[in-house]
C-alpha cells in the first residue's frame, strides 16, 4: 500500500516525490493494492487537488487495479458543517477532474481523519479491508457467530496497529470502536506489567484474553485469534451467562481462521 502526503511548499512529506523523472513509476504503483493521499482539511487544498489528480492518472495507467483512498486529514480543527461542506467539496472537485479527463471509472474513496479520534484508525481500517480477498467469507463467519452467541457486535482486530481486518455485517458504531481499541491497550498495559513477556515483544498470545465489564450492563469480550489478530466482542450483560457457549462457539470460529 504505498502512501503520499503533499506539504505546504514544493517539499513532500511522502516517501518520495513521484513526479521527478529519475523514479520509476513502475516499481512504485505496479506492486501496491492501494494509494493513501492525504489533504489538510484545514489549509488551502486547490494545488494538493491538483497533485491528487495527477497521481491518480499516472498510478492507475502502471496499475489499473490500485485503489486510490483519500484521507481528508486534520478535520477536528473544523466544525461539523465545515467537515461536510469540505468533503463535498473535495469529492466534487477532484471527481469532476477525472470526469472532464475522460476517466470516469476511476474510483476515489473519501474519509474524514484526525489523529485526537480514532477516525484515522477507522479510515486504515476501510482501506485495509479492501485488500482482502477473504473478507465476505470472514464477515460471514462473525455474522454466524455472533447471532448464535447473543453477541451484539465482534471485530476481528489487529493487536499492533488498533485496524480491525474484519467484522460482521451490522453497522459500525464509532463510540463501540473506540471501546473495543481502548480495550486492547488495556490488556496490553496490565500484560506488559504483570505478564511473563521479555519486553521486546508484544505481550499477547494464546493465553491472552480479557472481560471487561461497564457500569451500564454491556461486556466487552477479548480472546487471542492468533500472535497478532484478536476479537473483541460487545454484549448485553444477560447474555454474558452463557459464557461457556460463547467460548465453544469462538473456538470453532478459530478452528476455520
Amino acid at each position: 500500500m504505498a502512501s503520499y502526503a503533499p506539504d505546504d511548499d514544493e517539499h513532500y512529506r511522502g516517501q518520495i516525490d513521484f513526479f521527478e523523472p529519475s523514479f520509476d513509476s513502475e516499481k512504485i504503483f505496479g506492486g501496491h493494492g492501494a494509494l493513501v493521499f492525504v489533504i489538510d482539511a484545514q489549509d488551502d487544498y486547490m494545488e494538493a487537488l491538483n497533485r491528487l489528480h495527477q497521481t491518480v492518472l499516472r498510478a492507475h495507467k502502471v496499475n489499473p487495479h490500485l485503489k486510490f483512498e483519500v484521507f481528508i486529514h486534520k478535520v477536528d480543527g473544523l466544525s461539523d458543517d465545515i467537515k461536510i461542506e469540505t468533503q463535498r467539496d473535495i469529492h466534487q472537485r477532484a471527481n469532476d477532474e477525472l470526469s472532464d479527463s475522460g476517466m470516469e471509472q476511476i474510483h476515489l474513496s473519501f474519509y474524514l481523519t484526525s489523529i485526537y479520534d480514532h477516525s484515522i484508525f477507522e479510515a486504515f481500517s476501510k482501506v485495509v479491508q479492501k485488500l482482502i480477498p477473504q473478507l465476505p467469507t470472514l464477515e460471514n463467519l462473525l455474522n454466524i457467530f455472533i447471532s448464535n452467541s447473543g453477541i451484539e457486535k465482534a471485530f476481528l482486530f489487529d493487536v499492533l496497529s488498533k485496524i480491525y481486518i474484519a467484522t460482521d455485517s451490522s453497522p459500525v458504531d464509532m463510540q463501540s470502536y473506540e471501546l473495543c481499541c481502548e480495550m486492547i491497550d488495556v490488556v496490553i498495559d496490565i500484560s506488559d506489567i504483570y505478564g511473563k513477556g521479555d519486553g521486546k515483544q508484544v505481550p499477547f498470545d494464546k493465553g491472552s484474553s480479557s472481560i471487561i465489564k461497564l457500569n451500564n450492563g454491556t461486556v466487552l469480550y477479548l480472546k487471542e485469534v492468533s500472535r497478532f489478530l484478536a476479537l473483541v466482542c460487545i454484549l448485553r450483560e444477560e447474555n454474558f451467562d452463557k459464557q461457556g457457549l460463547i467460548d465453544y462457539n469462538f473456538l470453532c470460529f478459530r478452528k476455520f481462521w
